[in-house]
């Protein structure tokens, strides 16, 4: 008899425990979903990818040249570091992720990715707070992450105002953003992924930052609903 739940791994983090979960869900046809949880909250599930994967396609269709260095904040299940590497221009992708455990799992083949972005020669995955590296002029301990980057894909918090922890407020200030626009080249691309409609004033943030800034509303199915949810993918690019 298959399985129908299964834990693949649970473990303590400094934000809470967090699993990786594969069931087969009965009410679709008992399609396997990968779900991954930190304590009480889902924060994403192999159903709903769509958002993650064109975060990366919006954001490298906006550059232009090839030899592109990317840096990703998040990994997740792995999608939108998977969907930047698909591209032919992206010549190394760094995902900097803070909790180890996720990290892991790519490494051992657990996700539905299995082992492609930690096998990949041109993707780093770098254990390290993502924020903290944007707030400080200094590297402490990434030499692997291009300075500056072409692209920086944001994919950590809810939205811009539903954090995963509270100290990641910070960043989505001016003087936040700003410092994530001096990792980027001239002409550069920030693209954030939230799961909220877009926010006017957080639009009118990027733009004071950045020479322009556009909230691309990205709807996909939703097996459970019949219906169609949708996410937010803010692009904003650097003064070149």
């Amino acid at each position: 008899m298959p399985l129908n739940f299964e834990e693949l791994d649970y473990q303590e983090t400094p934000l809470g425990a967090i699993s990786l979960r594969r069931r087969a869900d009965p009410r679709l046809g008992g399609e396997i979903v990968y779900e991954v949880k930190l304590g009480d909250e889902y924060l994403m599930s192999s159903l709903f990818t769509v958002g993650e994967i064109q975060l990366a396609k919006l954001g490298l269709a906006a550059l232009e040249g090839s030899g592109l260095d990317i840096v990703v904040g998040g990994l997740g299940l792995g999608y939108t570091a998977n969907a930047a590497l698909e591209a032919r221009s992206v010549r190394s992708v760094v995902v900097v992720e803070v909790l180890e455990p996720v990290i892991d799992w790519h490494r051992r083949g657990l996700v539905p990715l299995e082992k492609k972005l930690a096998s990949d020669p041109r993707c780093s995955l770098v254990h390290a707070d993502f924020f903290e590296w944007v707030s400080s002029g200094e590297q402490h301990g990434l030499e692997t992450v291009p300075w500056p980057a072409h692209a920086v894909l944001l994919d950590i918090d809810h939205s811009p105002s539903h954090w995963l922890a509270p100290t990641n407020s910070t960043f989505y200030s001016k003087r936040g953003l700003q410092g994530l626009a001096e990792k980027l080249h001239p002409g550069g691309v920030f693209g954030m992924w939230s799961d909220d409609p877009p926010d006017a004033g957080f639009t009118d943030l990027l733009r004071g930052v950045f020479r322009s800034c556009e909230p691309h509303v990205v709807t996909f199915p939703n097996p459970y609903t019949g219906e169609e949810s949708s996410c937010t993918i803010y692009l904003a690019s650097k003064h070149t």
